[in-house]
């Protein structure tokens, strides 16, 4: 569960399976290994989000030979998820998607995963949000191509049809992001605008420092995509980690978790051995110091 004491990482296999749900069992057991607390699908109604003459456009690929027949071949149904949340259970890893319409909204219903992800492509979408809103599921909100009056109305929209936002995560929708285009100051903007609100960050750049270094500004959770493979066909692969960089990731947010501490300033045991070695004397150890409100509770 997500809270401000221990990270919560998602590794976005999104439609990184290719189709392939042996792949995608595959990842979750990879993303397990890992250390991380999610993995990430994605669901749309086929028809319902593509129209008919960008589903009929010429696209030779696996399945076929038009843009549909790779699109209805990535899909996942109801026989690849219940495989996928009976992996998940066995394996005590939670899993998630994010709908792109208001009927995978409720295809996804019927199992009791612990978040829904509005993904940044449907965070405009006020009739989304609403129908999203009222499922009552706490909410993962990303807010790529967005500027921040964008993610406002947003926010209120959700909030306003009695929603949950369990995290806003701060994004680029760049695949991958280049470093000028991160951005991670984003969240202290979104921390500020959104006091009441857990602020993480979903990456799509090379690498992962900037992931730690968002985690490092107190993002709360971090997602990324990943693959078994970044020389593997498609659109995300090349925006992906492959799963020893999503090892390394956990394992350096891990470690930070730990190196940040609770802030509260200690003369540690392991320093006074150290002191007595070094210090010429210790006038100044026994003086009562009188802080200001404001500082002693720093």
């Amino acid at each position: 569960m997500i809270s401000d004491n221990r990270i919560y990482v998602i590794a976005e296999i999104g439609i990184n399976h290719n189709g392939d749900i042996d792949k995608a069992l595959e990842m979750i057991r990879c993303a397990k290994a890992s250390g991380c607390n999610a993995v990430k699908f994605q669901k749309r109604t086929i028809d319902v989000v593509y129209t008919e003459l960008e589903l009929a456009k010429a696209r030779d690929n696996v399945f076929g030979p038009t843009n549909g027949d790779l699109k209805r071949g990535l899909e996942f149904g109801k026989a690849e998820y219940d495989a996928i949340d009976r992996l998940a259970k066995d394996l005590e890893i939670d899993w998630l998607a994010s709908p792109w319409d208001e009927a995978s909204v409720d295809f996804l219903m019927q199992y009791q995963s612990r978040y829904l992800k509005i993904a940044s492509a449907m965070v405009m979408d006020r009739d989304f949000l609403v129908h999203c809103a009222k499922t009552k599921r706490p909410l993962l909100v990303s807010t790529g191509m967005c500027d921040l009056p964008m993610i406002v109305r947003a926010v209120e929209a959700i909030e306003d049809a009695g929603g949950e936002i369990a995290c806003l995560y701060h994004c680029t929708s760049t695949y991958p992001t280049v470093d000028e285009e991160i951005n991670l100051l984003g969240i202290r903007t979104l921390q500020d605008t959104f006091p009441h609100l857990s602020i993480g960050f979903s990456g799509h750049e090379s690498g992962i420092m900037p992931s730690v270094c968002a985690a490092a500004m107190g993002a709360v959770s971090i997602e990324r995509h990943v693959t078994l493979d970044r020389s593997d066909w498609g659109s995300d692969q090349k925006a992906s980690l492959e799963m020893d960089e999503l090892a390394e990731l956990v394992g350096q947010l891990r470690r930070l978790e730990v190196v940040r501490g609770d802030g509260s300033l200690k003369f540690y045991d392991d320093e006074k051995p150290i002191a007595e070695k070094l210090r010429r004397n210790d006038t100044l150890q026994a003086e009562t110091i009188d802080f200001p409100p404001e500082r002693a509770t720093a």
